[in-house]
């Protein structure tokens, strides 16, 4: 059974055959942190990960929040956005809402994300920097698919 919730006329959902991977990569190929990415890949990204896609009245997805979990100890958020004509409606702050507490993330461990313009909005959910950065590492490789940016 899908986890669902609504924002005014907005659908927040967890249902997989909702999503529309079309648009998914067309706003992911052209986004800072992944600007260029194959279809192929945003494709097996979203058939491996838990994702909450946020719908209009005509359900047409107009957002995303895409998590990367085993559901017991660890979870990483990405690919969080709303199409630009559905910003400044509450809906980064709904599908927030919807991911943290859906019932498949309860009581993790750790719960990670990176961004570099949305600080505020995750603090509102508790996010901040990493309680020990000492502790943590990554490999990151800039630029995999092209793109100018990256997270």
């Amino acid at each position: 059974m899908p986890h669902e919730s609504r924002h005014e006329d907005y659908l927040i959902s967890d249902e997989r055959s909702k999503l529309d991977v079309d648009a998914i990569h067309a706003f992911l190929s052209r986004s800072y942190w992944a600007g260029g990415i194959p279809h192929g890949l945003v494709a097996r990204a979203v058939e491996n990960s838990l994702c909450l896609g946020v719908y209009d009245a005509q359900d047409r997805q107009v957002g995303l929040a895409r998590v990367i979990s085993d559901y017991a100890t660890f979870a990483y958020l990405c690919d969080v956005y709303i199409l630009e004509p559905h910003r400044g409606l509450g809906l980064g702050k709904a599908v927030m809402r919807a991911v943290v507490s859906h019932p498949r993330l309860q009581g993790l461990r750790r719960f990670t994300l990176g961004t570099r313009d949305a600080h505020g909005l995750y603090a509102q959910f508790g996010f901040g920097p990493p309680s020990a950065p000492q502790n943590r590492l990554e490999k990151n490789t800039p630029n995999p698919y092209g793109a100018d940016g990256g997270c």
